[in-house]
């Protein structure tokens, strides 16, 4: 029998779906399944609309090898699982002869520990949760959670928290889970033949296809202990959010709460005087800490050496006493020694990592309104990181939406640890970058309008102008508006003010669950909802009801930013441009990804308003203005409320 082609492969699996194959979508899949032949690596930057999800999965299930596919996020992971796998591997059955078996693997935290269910182990946390005279009868909103935990355990085939619909506090969750450092081990666990993280482990190491996330892909690449089965293709979609996980993966914390929780659990388990000598480094940091100044720590204080260093000490002590004595006479002794030394052997790592001083690690004091201070190392850069693990021994594909800024890949590929596109040495990646486009036709679609009139922005919360120019221009759009601010309190300040001055519903991140908050946005036209971060990327609304985006300021990293000012800071002593590199591709890529949020069909259409002159005046504006969608560009206001005033006239002429 004759091979099929891809373009066959990618014809029946877009039938399948239901879906229009489009020409980007072929140039993806071709592009993918040449760099899946041939060893090297693909940059593929597939707009919205694309079917990008397809354009990788038809080559990599075509290839017959394992294929890693990590996403940033759950709903991406949920569709790959649910939908688009499912449908895929029935329509290429015929063509391919066989039925390709795919699996979802997550960390282990994420699964019910039924150990963890029926044996507990002690926690400071757990007093007044049920009633003493009626153990069955609980008492709080946790008490309730672990009672629906309990008869979930029975019907879930899973233990995938993100199946407990619906889902329970993270306070409760963590009472019924562990880390990967607090689990017994299956040979040692009772309950290990049920073990729901292993049963996980087992379905991956028999599919041809895992899909995982982020987190646990840097977690298999920089803690050198696999966690995922051995691949030779990996296929990272969402990539421009990898090097922000991967950081988040590599950088350490101590507070004084983890501190002494990881007291508390050792006290039981070691010699007194290991347990005094952790109590009392404890209670010096705690100290301390309450004193600390947030900021960056270009060299470690002699105070906070001293307390790093008898934390250090004190923890090694007692890692030692864990290892050598045990006490019988505990309960489910060995869960509660696994969770004890898991907890020091943190604080005794990330204190020594600190103490180390490494020229490539950022050290800051952070404080936080709710939760107090936290002293955090994080490292300058994970590019080397990347270049030497994710890149050294399998194929690598990255896709996402946003990943040419400024007109290249270079940014982003430099950020991932590749060197200038075209430039090659004998320790250098071979990579190439493509562009496969987008179905729809940005510059009919939607208008950039940049309000070149406004004042530059300050650091203020509440511009007067920005917000009359923002009120004119939601009343002239009917509302239908996403506001995509740089901080909350700018978010909140504009609220504020537009619920005093404007007839229409103003939905505010952070007043309800951001699922419920988009929900009701799409569900009514004269609906505005404004917020931070999480809207900038996380928000997929087609139709008529978000027909204009704004975005307060150019989202620039703060100032005060200790990781990035850091790495600016590095760039220029190494010769480079600092704002450019660092800052200026920070928001480029933010700016791309709300400008994203506007045109997400073919019938689309609306505006994306930036209320910030910069982007018209700057000399950095190109640049940034390059990254985004190519959308139809004015600075004239006049011009862009009579366009909004068109638009929903139009939506209310067709009954929306």
């Amino acid at each position: 029998m004759t091979k099929p082609s891809l373009r066959d492969l990618l014809h029946a699996a877009v039938t399948a779906v239901g879906g229009t194959e489009r020409p980007g979508q072929v140039t993806m899949a071709e592009a993918v399944g040449q760099s899946i032949d041939d060893g090297s690596h693909l940059l593929v930057q597939a707009g919205t609309g694309t079917g990008k999800s397809l354009g990788y999965l038809v080559p990599a299930l075509a290839h017959g090898d394992r294929v890693v596919v990590a996403t940033a996020t759950l709903a991406l992971q949920r569709q790959l699982v649910e939908r688009d796998l499912p449908r895929t591997v029935e329509a290429l059955h015929p063509l391919l002869r066989r039925r390709p078996e795919f699996a979802m693997l997550k960390g282990r935290s994420n699964y019910l520990c039924l150990h963890r269910l029926h044996e507990g182990v002690p926690q400071e946390e757990e007093d007044g949760l049920f009633d003493p005279f009626e153990a069955a009868t609980p008492t709080s909103k946790l008490g309730k959670d672990l009672l629906r935990l309990r008869d979930w355990s029975d019907e879930t085939e899973t233990g995938d928290r993100d199946d407990l619909t619906p889902g329970v506090s993270d306070r409760a969750w963590s009472q019924v889970s562990v880390t990967s450092r607090e689990c017994l081990g299956a040979t040692k666990c009772a309950y290990g033949a049920e073990c729901f993280a292993e049963a996980a482990r087992e379905r991956a190491k028999l599919a041809e296809v895992v899909v995982t996330n982020h987190a646990l892909l840097a977690i298999d690449a920089i803690e050198g202990a696999p966690v995922l089965p051995p691949h030779e293709v990996l296929i990272v979609d969402e990539a421009h959010e990898l090097v922000s996980r991967v950081t988040g993966v590599a950088t350490g914390e101590l507070t004084p709460g983890q501190v002494n929780r990881a007291v508390r659990r050792a006290a039981k388990l070691v010699d007194e005087k290991a347990a005094d000598q952790l109590q009392t480094a404890a209670e010096g940091f705690e100290r301390l800490m309450e004193l600390a100044l947030p900021g960056r720590l270009e060299e470690i204080p002699e105070d906070l050496a001293y307390a790093l260093m008898a934390l250090r000490d004190a923890g090694r002590t007692v890692v030692s006493a864990l290892g050598a004595t045990r006490d019988r006479s505990v309960q489910d002794e060995d869960a509660v020694r696994k969770q004890a030394l898991a907890s020091v052997e943190n604080v005794h790592a990330v204190a020594e990592r600190i103490l180390g001083g490494s020229e490539y690690d950022v050290v800051w004091y952070e404080r936080h309104d709710r939760f107090g201070a936290s002293l955090r190392v994080a490292p300058m850069s994970v590019s080397g990181l990347l270049r030497e693990k994710l890149f050294a021994d399998r194929s690598v594909v990255l896709a996402s939406a946003t990943l040419k800024l400024g007109g290249d890949f270079n940014g982003v590929g430099a950020s991932l640890g590749l060197a200038p596109e075209g430039v090659e040495g004998d320790d250098l990646p071979v990579w190439k970058g493509i562009d496969v486009g987008s179905p729809f036709d940005y510059r009919k679609q939607g208008i950039l309008y940049v309000a070149r009139h406004l004042a530059t922005p300050g650091r203020e919360a509440g511009r007067a102008d920005m917000l009359d120019e923002l009120a004119e221009l939601v009343e002239a759009a009917g509302g239908r508006t996403l506001g995509l601010f740089s901080s909350m309190r700018a978010a909140q300040a504009a609220a504020e003010e537009l619920r005093g001055r404007l007839d229409r519903p103003i939905l505010l991140q952070g007043e309800d669950t951001l699922g419920e908050l988009i929900k009701n946005f799409a569900a009514d036209p004269e609906t505005c909802l404004f917020g931070t971060l999480s809207l900038w990327q996380g928000v997929d609304v087609p139709g008529p009801n978000c027909q204009l985006v704004v975005m307060d300021r150019i989202p620039f990293p703060r100032p005060d930013d200790p990781l990035m000012s850091a790495r600016q800071k590095a760039v220029e002593e190494a010769g480079g441009n600092g704002f450019m590199a660092v800052a200026a591709t920070h928001a480029a890529l933010l700016m791309a990804q709300g400008a994203g949020r506007l045109v997400r069909a073919t019938g689309d259409r609306g505006v994306v308003a930036v209320l910030d002159p910069r982007l018209a005046n700057a000399r950095y504006g190109g640049f940034l203005r390059t990254s985004m969608p190519d959308f139809w560009y004015t600075t004239d206001r006049n011009q862009v409320r009579r366009s909004l005033a068109a638009i929903d006239t139009a939506a209310k002429g067709a009954g929306v």
